[in-house]
């Protein structure tokens, strides 16, 4: 039951994507685009809705839920201060968010249209995990 909830979350999660036309990489450069004429700001406007929804979400778990239904606890970030990892990881997303105009749901909901370019985002987006992970286990940071 746990895994058709999984599917049946990220199905809706891609489903909106689509529905607000954020698997398009030409949204999210025209919403970076915010010094030109061409600016869109519905990326704005999703990104609101969903605060609103966690806001409202998150309010109703404190107040009636101790934890999730499939778990037996939830699991809150422990840390509580801002390190270096996380700014270097931050701009990393950042830059690379700005230059394919993708982040990882989008990118992983447009692997369906079979897009080259998406392929490669994916890929690179994975190989970048993967290296991350390794320098995070070697102490570099």
């Amino acid at each position: 039951m746990k895994n058709l909830i999984a599917l049946l979350s990220g199905l809706i999660f891609g489903i909106g994507l689509t529905v607000s036309q954020m698997v398009d990489p030409n949204k999210i450069i025209g919403f970076l685009s915010i010094t030109t004429s061409k600016w869109d700001a519905s990326l704005l406007f999703v990104m609101g809705g969903a605060l609103l929804v966690f806001g409202v979400g998150f309010a109703l778990w404190q107040r009636y839920r101790s934890a999730p239904v499939f778990e037996s606890q939830f699991y809150l970030p422990l840390k509580q201060h801002v390190d270096r990892p996380l700014v270097i990881g931050a701009m990393l997303f950042g830059i690379g968010w700005g230059i394919g105009g993708l982040c990882p749901g989008p990118a992983l909901a447009n692997l369906l249209a079979g897009n080259e370019k998406i392929i490669v985002f994916v890929l690179m987006m994975s190989l970048g995990m993967w290296v991350g992970k390794k320098l995070s286990t070697t102490k570099i940071f």
